[in-house]
Parts: C-alpha cells; sequence; structure tokens
C-alpha cells in the first residue's frame, strides 16, 4: 500500500514537472515570437521587402513564430538542404562512384554521375585506380543521362562562371578548366585543353579574364600578359568524346566508346564517405557536387540517370510529412523555378535532425557561423558557434535556414528568407544575423 502511495506521488511529481516545463516553453516562445515579429516590422531593411520566417522550438515541438511562413519563396542554395536529406536517405555509407561489368578481355563501365572523380577539395580517386590498373581494354558505355546540360530555369548568360559548371553522366575535375599564370605563360588544367587557349584581339578588355567560346571548347582571352598569380576556373562544354579523351589523357591509356545499356547485373565501386561530399556540397556551397548528387540518387533507382525522377521519387517517398509541398526544380538552387515555404524548411530541418541523430555529426556536415563555410563571415568570429545551418543567395535574395544555440540551453530550427530586396545584400544580412543573435543571447 506504502510502495503504491509513494509511486502515486512520483507520477504525480513528474506530471507536475513536465506541465511545469511545457508552460514556461510555451511562455518563452511568446516572448520570442513577439519580440521577432517586432524586430522585422521595426527594421528599416527588413520591412522594405518580402520576409519569411519559421521558427520552431526542439522544447516546446511546436512552431512558436510564423511571420509568411506558409508563402512561397526563391530558396537558392536552401535548396542543397533538400539535396543533402536525400543524401542521407539514399547514399547512407559511400558514394556509388561506377558501375560496370567484366567480359572476356574488356571491362565496360557506366557512370553514376558521382561528382568526386578528381574533383579539386575531394580528389576522389576510386575510380581512376580501377580503371588505371585494370589490364582490360577499356570501354565507356554513354546514354544513361537522360538530362540537359543545365538544370531547368538556369540562367544561360552565366555558362562561363565557375558555379554553373554542365551536368554529365562521368564527370572530371569538377567539369571545369583552370586557368592560371605557370611561369609568366597562360597554363590549363586538364592538359587536354592546352592548345584551346586563344589570344582574341577583338577582346577589348582592360583586366585578363577567359571567355569559352557558348557552343564549344575554346577557350579566349584579350591580349594581354597573364597576372602574377592568375588563376580562374571556367566551365567547358561536357560531351562523350571529351569525357573519352579526359580519361585516356589522365590514365595514359586507350579508352574506347560503346553503345550498350547497362545490365541488372553490372556491378558497383564504392568510393568516397558520402558525409565528405555531402560537407563538401554544403560548407563552400557546391552547385556542380548538387547536381551531381540527384544522379547519384537516380542511379539507385534504375537504368536511368535523371534529376526530374530523382527528384519525384525523393518528394514522394522522404518529404510527404511536409505541409505544404515544395517546388523542386533541381539539385543546387540556381534555378529560380524552386519555390519552397519556410514552414517546409522547418519541417526539413526537423527530418534532418532525426535521422542524423548524433549533433555533432550534424553541425560539421554545416557551415558554422562565425567558423566555416558561407556562415563564416555572417556572424562574428567565434570558436563556438551558436548557429549553424546554410545560406541561399541570388540577385535580390537572401536567405538562412538551419540550427540555433541559445545561451539558456535551448535549440531552434529557423529558416529566414528575404525575396525581392533592392538593399545590398550585406545590409540584408547584416539585419537577419541581428535577429538570429537576439534568439541567442535573450533566450
Amino acid at each position: 500500500m506504502d510502495k503504491c502511495i509513494i509511486k502515486n506521488k512520483s507520477l504525480a511529481g513528474i506530471i507536475f514537472l513536465s506541465a511545469a516545463i511545457f508552460l514556461t516553453a510555451c511562455s518563452v516562445d511568446k516572448r520570442v515570437s513577439g519580440a521577432v515579429e517586432k524586430r522585422i516590422r521595426q527594421s528599416k531593411i527588413l520591412s522594405r521587402h518580402y520576409v519569411g520566417v519559421a521558427l520552431y522550438s526542439m522544447e516546446s515541438k511546436r512552431l512558436v513564430l510564423d511571420h509568411n511562413a506558409d508563402k512561397y519563396f526563391t530558396p537558392a542554395s536552401n535548396t542543397k538542404l533538400f539535396t543533402f536529406y536525400a543524401g542521407l536517405k539514399m547514399i547512407p555509407d559511400r558514394m556509388p562512384s561506377l558501375r560496370y561489368i567484366e567480359k572476356g578481355d574488356s571491362l565496360i563501365f557506366w557512370g553514376t554521375g558521382d561528382p568526386s572523380l578528381l574533383q579539386t577539395k575531394l580528389k576522389g580517386n576510386a575510380v581512376y585506380d580501377f580503371l588505371k590498373q585494370s589490364n582490360k581494354q577499356l570501354f565507356f558505355a554513354a546514354g544513361r543521362y537522360t538530362g540537359n546540360f543545365y538544370g531547368g530555369g538556369w540562367q544561360w548568360d552565366d555558362y562561363n562562371d565557375y558555379y554553373q559548371a554542365e551536368i554529365n553522366e562521368l564527370p572530371i575535375m569538377d567539369n571545369l578548366v583552370n586557368v592560371s599564370n605557370k611561369n609568366g605563360q597562360t597554363a590549363a588544367l586538364p592538359r587536354l585543353f592546352k592548345d584551346s587557349l586563344r589570344t582574341d584581339s577583338s577582346m577589348r578588355d582592360t583586366a585578363y579574364r577567359i571567355r569559352r567560346d557558348f557552343n564549344g571548347n575554346v577557350f579566349r582571352h584579350p591580349p594581354l600578359a597573364v597576372p602574377l598569380g592568375y588563376d580562374e576556373q571556367v566551365p567547358y562544354k561536357v560531351s562523350t568524346a571529351i569525357t573519352i579523351a579526359l580519361l585516356a589523357d589522365t590514365l595514359k591509356k586507350n579508352v574506347n566508346s560503346i553503345t550498350m545499356a547497362m545490365p541488372a547485373e553490372a556491378k558497383t565501386l564504392f568510393g568516397l564517405k558520402t558525409d565528405s561530399v555531402l560537407k563538401e556540397m554544403m560548407l563552400p556551397s557546391d552547385n556542380f557536387i548538387a547536381e551531381q548528387l540527384l544522379l547519384v540518387y537516380s542511379d539507385r533507382l534504375g537504368q536511368e540517370l535523371n534529376a526530374v525522377k530523382a527528384i519525384e521519387h525523393i518528394k514522394k517517398n522522404y518529404l510527404s510529412a511536409l505541409p505544404d509541398g515544395p517546388r523542386w526544380a533541381d539539385g543546387s538552387g540556381l534555378s529560380r523555378y524552386n519555390l519552397f515555404t519556410p514552414r517546409d524548411i522547418i519541417k526539413l530541418l526537423e527530418l534532418i535532425d532525426t535521422e542524423v541523430h548524433d549533433q555533432q555529426r550534424l553541425f560539421s556536415l554545416l557551415p558554422a557561423g562565425g567558423k566555416t563555410g558561407t556562415l563564416k563571415k555572417a556572424y562574428p568570429k567565434t570558436d563556438q558557434p551558436f548557429v549553424f545551418g546554410k545560406t541561399g543567395s541570388l540577385s535580390n535574395v537572401y536567405n538562412q535556414s538551419g540550427y540555433i544555440l541559445t545561451k539558456k540551453g535551448r535549440k531552434y530550427i529557423f529558416s529566414f528568407m528575404n525575396n525581392n530586396f533592392v538593399d545590398a545584400t550585406a545590409d540584408v544580412r547584416k539585419a537577419m544575423a541581428e535577429i538570429v543573435t537576439y534568439i541567442h543571447e535573450k533566450y
């Protein structure tokens, strides 16, 4: 009898304590909501354009601030959060880097879209080593990729800029040509493009720059001396012929082309750990990696490499819990066809938090305010960052979405989206960072 009374008292105490914690959390939620709303309205910068803010308390498990949170915004590179989550779900261990069969004295291989092959930072060597060490005749079978060399809604006049590398099934070296000063001469890497550099006297530029022909791999520069320390990356025009030539030049052995559908029994060569690839996409906001990853996800679904079909699969199988549903067009956020709501991004970040489990691991994969990645300069320099997430910027667009840790030990998920502004991006970023910092300091 006494034991039952003790148990009942203990249960009552637990209920009372839980209720007190919940009421305290609700009180805090109400205060933070009102304070942030007030700061948005009073901001000379934020009050001038279209703003959406959603703030979710991990303590009370509810949306505590809804400022246009159900309205659609251009996400820019916040799109990479969706690509990131899909990678966690579909490629939990290592990147599938190549599909292949061995037939007699031949090794026939197909691309998977894996972006890591000799990529500048990742330096994936699995495919290179595998093909280099093979004593068989090499045959590349193209044709798995059924999309275009650009994503839907990309701006064609950005074709010459490093951040808009073309998409293909077997990318090599970032799909970029690196042009630099080597002993006072213009040098190209991959070396295959050395003879594609042209001095063009019709270019009246006062500064040295590289301009690729839109439809081909001719890289022009003005008749100026290459500056000391010059270094520029320009996308090359992809094709099956270029892929084979690059492979042959890099491997120092013959690579042939063959027309052949990939059989169901094709083996998979695995490469880098998924976390390392996702991290390299997220911290510097690498568009090339993001786009190629959609093809890697598509490889897991069957024969065809198709970003649109990969997105539809991800939405249907992993994103049904999102309250509004995204209009999702590409992997990187270059497309202005993308439209997401702040509260959809909040739910996505909650799903990511649940999927990863380990907060230390998750935060290591994301830019950290004042310390790493695209958030490094958005907040004061620190060794103890309090905001982890993803930026997103295009002309007249600047967003941040992620996690806020407060001085009082609370954790919030936030999505702060700014569209259609005419002020300087730096001013919008500063106004937003002040509010995020305020949440960290006060709550």
